[in-house]
């Protein structure tokens, strides 16, 4: 009769441990994106105990063992399964899921037309980052105060300890709210948003994340900064509705300036006419004419207005073509160079 029960109890524990075992593994794979296989092989694990726990207390039971705790603590274990165990763990798969599902809805939002970087499309992505940052954080206390309530606490009275708590921390995190307060005022106002180019201070670089607390910056090098937002006292945004670059361009001194002026022209016409850059410019360029008497050259400055992060490449693009054009025209680009004066030759006199 016992290796009757222990054969029942073996086999229910290798039946019911490899079901919950595939039904863990058909949960991650259900979950879009990149999944957290540690999670589920401690849910795994944590299975597999439960079900040997319950067959040591069904074999204490049934075989009539001594040993009176073993007893106890399987027919306690069994009572809060039946009672709470099952809601608080139907809780944590709720909010689990909850918390991974959230990027995926979020990711279902209709995206701006086209590759622009126009207000709206940075509005968007960064209402979209602060609202999945926000509602992330919302699962999780809801989750979390279902778990305790299920569990048996009081979560009335937790959580008039926690605005007592609160209240005590906020005079120590004041750094934390001036974040949240200076953050909210650059999200409402519109200042930057994911995917402008910014400098903050002495650091530049495109708004790779940005959320109520803080701001994430990626220069040209690829590294990444995080900026918390109550330390953004002055920032200087280069992609805001429209964007401009000013080229300045040497000639040599020789040159006569006012064919080199129509040469200027005639390129930046024909630069503006192109179809391949045409969508790139808001207005006509403009040559500004002589921005300088440099110490080897005369500096020629042409203005581009463009859309916004379109002024870089505009400028290279341009440069490009203006040396091959000088070139052709035979009009010198001065480099750094001086010129020693010796001064006047010496004469000797008759008689010296």
């Amino acid at each position: 009769m016992a290796a009757l029960h222990l054969l029942l109890a073996l086999a229910a524990v290798v039946l019911l441990g490899r079901l919950g075992g595939r039904l863990f593994r058909a949960l991650a794979q259900a979950i879009p994106g990149e999944r957290d296989d540690a999670l589920f092989r401690l849910l795994a694990w944590g299975w597999w105990g439960f079900l040997l726990l319950l067959a040591l207390a069904y074999l204490a039971h049934a075989l009539g063992l001594p040993y009176e705790p073993l007893r106890s603590w399987g027919e306690a274990l069994v009572a809060w399964v039946g009672g709470r165990g099952l809601a608080a763990l139907g809780v944590l798969a709720l909010t689990y899921l909850g918390y991974r599902l959230l990027p995926r809805l979020l990711s279902r939002l209709p995206e701006p037309e086209g590759t622009e970087l126009t207000r709206e499309a940075v509005r968007r992505k960064t209402l979209r980052a602060v609202s999945e940052s926000f509602l992330k954080g919302v699962v999780l206390v809801v989750g979390g105060l279902f778990l305790l309530s299920n569990l048996g606490l009081n979560v009335t009275a937790l959580l008039a300890g926690a605005g007592v708590a609160g209240l005590a921390i906020s005079f120590a995190a004041q750094n934390l709210i001036r974040d949240f307060i200076n953050g909210f005022f650059i999200l409402l106002e519109d200042q930057y948003g994911v995917g402008d180019i910014v400098q903050i201070g002495g650091v530049g670089g495109q708004v790779e994340r940005f959320n109520l607390r803080l701001t994430v910056l990626r220069d040209l090098e690829g590294r990444v900064h995080f900026i918390p937002n109550s330390q953004v006292q002055q920032v200087t945004v280069l992609t805001q509705e429209w964007s401009r670059a000013v080229v300045d361009v040497s000639v040599a001194y020789k040159e006569d300036l006012d064919r080199v002026l129509g040469v200027f022209r005639d390129e930046v016409e024909a630069f503006h006419r192109d179809p391949e850059w045409q969508d790139a410019f808001t207005e006509p360029p403009e040559v500004l004419g002589v921005q300088n008497l440099a110490d080897s050259g005369v500096v020629i400055r042409v203005l581009f207005s463009t859309k916004p992060a379109q002024q870089w490449a505009v400028a290279r693009e341009f440069r490009r073509r203006i040396k091959n054009r000088l070139d052709r025209e035979g009009i010198e680009i001065p480099y750094p160079h001086l010129k020693l004066y010796l001064g006047e030759p010496l004469r000797l006199e008759k008689g010296v």
